[in-house]
């Protein structure tokens, strides 16, 4: 998808260059926050470039925990590791376990937003794994 007919279809807006977590992204993404990072749940419109996929990553909590992603423009990959990719347009829901080692981002030749939701819970945290590598990515059709 163009990047005008891809901001057309982003209804939240693309938002800044995401530089406070631009070194867990292959590739440039952009952060719009959509409410207060301070109350929780916290929705962010995140969009990533053609090509742009973050770390391996894990939402770590005691309880509850975990994040909902809300597809909202172009199209993308989200991943768990050991298991197939998942394609991902408009409308689509990811609900995202506690806990679970995953990535997503758009593909190749496609712009990419998606609503991040971080659900509450007790002793909640991100942590930040490896880069998902080229050869990696390259797989998915």
């Amino acid at each position: 998808m163009k990047e005008s007919n891809f901001d057309n279809q982003n209804v939240f807006g693309k938002g800044e260059f995401n530089a406070a977590y631009a070194e867990y992204f292959t590739g440039n993404s952009y952060l719009n926050p959509l409410t207060n990072p301070e109350v929780k749940p916290f929705f962010a419109n995140v969009t990533f470039e053609p090509g742009c996929r973050n770390n391996w990553h894990v939402h770590r909590a005691k309880q509850g925990g975990g994040q909902i992603l809300l597809c909202v423009a172009g199209s993308g990959w989200y991943v768990e590791y050991g298991k197939p990719a998942i394609s991902l347009n408009p409308g689509d829901v990811v609900e995202i376990p506690a806990n679970v080692k995953h990535w997503h981002g758009a593909k190749k030749d496609s712009w990419f937003s998606h609503i991040s939701v971080e659900i509450p819970g007790t002793d909640t945290s991100n942590e930040w794994l490896e880069a998902v590598t080229d050869a990696e990515y390259e797989k998915l059709v």
